[in-house]
């Protein structure tokens, strides 16, 4: 568990004012039409920000009575995608970095979308990292995009009017056994 990570499962939260709902025209446009829409938030462009944002995802799934396994599986990837865009994203133009997620429902399961503005970057089109032996001939990278395949039924990539849109998404069938 992360440091600074309240889990929702065990005790109520209330979420810091800085984390209310968005409601400004400049977020981007979800490319998934039949993305069905709970919430929206704009997240600030640091790794400080991704345990308050996972506390959200936790609070909206707890009220939605989705399944543990769900759950688990989007606050992981949604972590993984986080951390990757704060740490490495690069805004065309030298302006500010934007991160919005969305969450809601596709007609399978829960899914979350997350936007940014930085350059082109499909997550999708990587490989992972080759695995390997032992630690010692592990490199870094590549590593998360091959827990996010595994934990996610929905993997997808779409660049939309200057923004990356990552769709990440687990069907009802995940939440079985």
């Amino acid at each position: 568990m992360m440091r600074n990570r309240v889990s929702l499962l065990a005790c109520s939260f209330t979420l810091p004012t800085e984390f209310h709902p968005m409601v400004q025209p400049h977020h981007p446009s979800l490319p998934w039409p039949a993305f069905h829409l709970l919430e929206q938030r704009q997240m600030p462009a640091s790794c400080e920000a991704i345990a308050d944002i996972l506390a959200w995802l936790e609070a909206v799934a707890e009220q939605q009575q989705w399944a543990m396994k769900q759950v688990f599986a989007l606050s992981l990837s949604a972590d993984e995608a986080l951390t990757n865009i704060a740490t490495h994203a690069i805004v065309p133009a030298g302006g500010p970095l934007q991160i919005w997620l969305s969450l809601g429902l596709m007609d399978d399961g829960p899914a979350l979308c997350i936007a940014d503005n930085g350059e082109a970057f499909d997550p999708t089109a990587k490989a992972s990292a080759a695995l390997v032996d032992s630690l010692d001939e592990a490199q870094a990278g590549g590593h998360g995009l091959r827990l996010m395949r595994h934990y996610l039924q929905r993997f997808e990539y779409q660049r939309v009017d200057g923004w990356n849109c990552l769709l990440m998404g687990v069907t009802d069938r995940s939440s079985a056994g």
